[in-house]
């Protein structure tokens, strides 16, 4: 095999690629000098809760649409087929949850900080410990985030491998830090245009050097990329429909339902009706940029066939194989090329300015205002625009370190994917589970934590133990990752895979598929924080904050009588909807300028004044601000 053939860039491609910095930058100094002139951490952290559906849904979209997805969804389609496709399947779930459930929670309760709920519903340390958790998450991500795509563009046409990393790096904390939420979302939207114009550009041409999108399906199909639908209930399997439409609508929870960069984008919505309406925008959405991909893989296979230019030593991996595709496809069009890298660098940007904006925000409100509560409003935006600098820098550093990480930058990328599962069962646990208590909480998430990693380290293990001649079965170490990146590690270790005997005993759970991970972890911190709860003492209703509990088992379980529902803690309601949000009595989370309030003190003294005024017998009775003991019903 010979060495990777490098394609090179033109004048024009330099060009379009500056003009994205340019545009992102300008975008972020048009926030930073108008409106507010985010001078309060509510504009900063949630753009003045003011944003309208639209943007707000292209940047639930573009937040998880890695540079890495760009470049794994299509190399997964040309290996193995269009069984990926069926992803789709568990959008329908995996949005419509977070809509009718995880919204209204969280909205209702008018956080900042998705893990705000967790204090509300258990205590500080539950929310302290899931804060910990989620830092840690984002910072081993987001500079490999940053760096990998860098690699392989690098790799394939010798761009500039630390100008490009230090370029997007720099101007996504630039942006972010001056600009606030506001700013991150509408480069997100901008983004969000350039990384479909890329797309679109690449399989219009491919498909035109390729004889047309009729010849594209007839080699397709002649080629058994066609995928027919998998019904093999087996877990192991890497992809059957099961394991895609199933598990990962599990992928999609943690997500679109609990992970604080959507959460946050949710609550800077002007309403709970936008923020509802933004998750059914970016369901078509979605399943667009999955249709892309595969076309994208499709276009590819078309050209190529089964002798692919990593077959012939043209590059190393997987996803250098697309950027090779694409340099091949524009040879001969200059400026085209550096609008796919524009399309490539719009997915890293898109996600890191999330991750230092949504890590800003649970810094300063998890882990400093509770302790600081005499800190100025104008301290408190200082602060929180030098976290989101300071986590910019970081992901520098980060990028740094995973250029001298070799084969654990396998393991690193892997970490993403291990800790969703046990937040979401965390939030599951909480919102769905009324008896529940902190410590079932606690001991539920290290339980989920340490199955999570028992299982990854175990498979990443293991593999490195499997000699050259058997090729390595792909589940664990491709962990998924945010948005369409469940293919994103996985793209990189990417070998045919021949018969192999079937695993069994532990070696079976090694070999769980990686789209099981997130129902599998956030299963066990369910089970496990039940177990606990019950033999440490059910939490009471009483004792729990109203609204902090979604009434579904109260809906379920509604042909038992009122004694045993009582019991089992199934009838707190979730509040209804306020007309007026900013006077309604279930702000549980509602904070002076600074610090947090103790919600339930405040509700046992709302509810006192809500009797005395009964007991006056005013003439204007106020029934929205009375106690709702009726269940709501769910849209489910």
């Amino acid at each position: 095999m010979g060495d990777v053939v490098q394609m090179h860039f033109s004048t024009p491609d330099y060009v379009i690629f500056a003009l994205l910095l340019v545009a992102s930058t300008c975008i972020g100094l048009f926030y930073a000098l108008s409106g507010g002139r985010q001078r309060t951490t509510q504009e900063f952290l949630l753009a003045d809760r003011s944003m309208s559906c639209l943007p707000v849904s292209l940047s639930l979209l573009a937040t998880f649409q890695s540079a890495v997805a760009i470049l794994g969804v299509p190399s997964e389609i040309y290996t193995y087929g269009t069984q990926y496709w069926f992803l789709g399947v568990s959008y329908f779930l995996g949005l419509l949850v977070p809509a009718h459930v995880f919204i209204p929670v969280f909205y209702r309760l008018r956080l900042t900080s998705a893990y705000e709920y967790l204090e509300l519903r258990f205590n500080k340390t539950v929310r302290i410990m899931g804060t910990v958790t989620f830092i840690f998450q984002m910072v081993i991500y987001m500079g490999v985030v940053l760096y990998a795509p860098a690699l392989a563009l690098n790799a394939v046409t010798g761009f500039d491998l630390w100008g490009a990393v230090l370029a997007m790096g720099l101007v996504c904390t630039l942006y972010t830090t001056l600009g606030g939420l506001k700013a991150v979302i509408w480069t997100d939207v901008f983004q969000t245009i350039v990384m479909f114009a890329g797309q679109l550009a690449v399989i219009i041409v491919g498909a035109h050097q390729a004889g047309g999108m009729g010849e594209v399906w007839r080699k397709a199909i002649n080629g058994s990329r066609i995928a027919s639908l998998d019904l093999n209930p087996d877990p192991t399997e890497r992809h059957t429909f099961w394991t895609l439409g199933v598990g990962g609508v599990f992928l999609m929870l943690a997500l679109y339902g609990v992970n604080q960069a959507q959460v946050q984008r949710y609550l800077s919505s002007r309403t709970e009706r936008e923020a509802v309406m933004s998750c059914y925008v970016v369901f078509p959405c979605q399943q667009v940029v999955l249709c892309l991909g595969c076309l994208m893989g499709l276009v590819m296979f078309a050209r190529y066939g089964e002798d692919s230019p990593l077959d012939k030593g043209y590059v190393k991996t997987n996803d250098q194989m697309v950027l090779y595709f694409v340099m091949d496809v524009f040879r001969d069009l200059p400026g085209l090329p550096g609008l796919f890298v524009a399309c490539l660098f719009s997915g890293a940007l898109s996600t890191i300015s999330s991750a230092f904006n949504s890590l800003a925000t649970v810094t300063m409100e998890d882990l400093i205002k509770p302790y600081c509560p005499t800190m100025t409003e104008a301290k408190a935006t200082l602060l929180s625009k030098g976290l989101a600098f300071a986590y910019g820098l970081v992901c520098l550093a980060m990028a740094y370190t995973a250029s001298h990480m070799g084969s654990v930058l396998q393991a690193a990328l892997s970490i993403f994917g291990m800790v969703g599962g046990p937040l979401l069962g965390l939030f599951c646990l909480g919102m769905f589970f009324p008896w529940a208590n902190s410590t079932g909480a606690i001991v539920g998430l290290v339980a989920g934590l340490v199955m999570a990693f028992w299982i990854g380290i175990g498979h990443f293990v293991s593999r490195m133990g499997v000699p050259t001649t058997l090729p390595p079965i792909i589940n664990g170490t491709a962990m998924p990752l945010p948005g369409n990146m469940t293919t994103a590690v996985m793209t990189t270790l990417i070998t045919l895979i021949t018969a192999k005997p079937k695993p069994t005993g532990v070696q079976a759970l090694y070999n769980l598929s990686y789209l099981w991970y997130s129902a599998h972890n956030s299963t066990t911190v369910v089970i496990v924080g039940l177990i606990v709860s019950l033999l440490t003492g059910p939490m009471k209703e009483q004792d729990l904050t109203p609204g902090t509990v979604y009434p579904v088992l109260g809906n379920l379980l509604f042909f038992l009588p009122e004694c045993y529902r009582e019991t089992l803690c199934c009838v707190t309601p979730l509040p209804q909807k306020p007309k007026a949000i900013d006077t309604h009595p279930y702000l549980m989370a509602r904070k002076e300028s600074n610090g947090v309030s103790h919600p339930k003190e405040e509700m046992k003294t709302e509810e006192t004044e809500r009797e005395k005024d009964e007991d006056e017998e005013t003439a204007t009775p106020q029934p929205s601000c009375r106690l709702a003991h009726t269940l709501q019903e769910t849209a489910l």
